[in-house]
């Protein structure tokens, strides 16, 4: 069984920085990609970043949403177990639930979410 995990969530002020993690648990064999998702209330969720996995195509290849690119940046360990979503100069419209999602063999297993606030 696979359990995805965010973590790193919290309240922040405009202009500073946080870093999500995102640890997937359970036995795994080929992460085709991993991503990152935010939710903000009264709105749809939001696809930020995306990393390709092993074996695919442009292996470790990165896309962003253009409302964070040159913001965000999402990485992972070598082991495909842990991503990252880097997030510099925070802004009050990134305010949000951030979700984690791992396709693995071709299922989605997603996390419970990590609040992100950003207010003065």
């Amino acid at each position: 069984q696979v359990r995805v995990v965010e973590s790193g969530g919290g309240l922040v002020q405009p202009g500073e920085s946080l870093r999500l993690s995102c640890t997937v648990d359970g036995s795994i064999y080929v992460v085709r990609s991993m991503g990152w998702y935010r939710q903000a209330p009264g709105k749809q969720r939001e696809l930020l970043a995306t990393i390709s996995g092993g074996g695919t195509p442009g292996n470790g290849a990165t896309s962003y949403a253009d409302s964070v690119k040159g913001r965000f940046s999402i990485s992972r360990t070598s082991n495909w177990r842990t991503s990252f979503l880097q997030m510099n100069t925070l802004q009050l419209d990134d305010t949000a639930v951030y979700y984690c999602n791992a396709n693995i063999r071709g299922t989605d297993y997603w996390g419970q979410g990590t609040q992100v606030t950003v207010s003065s």
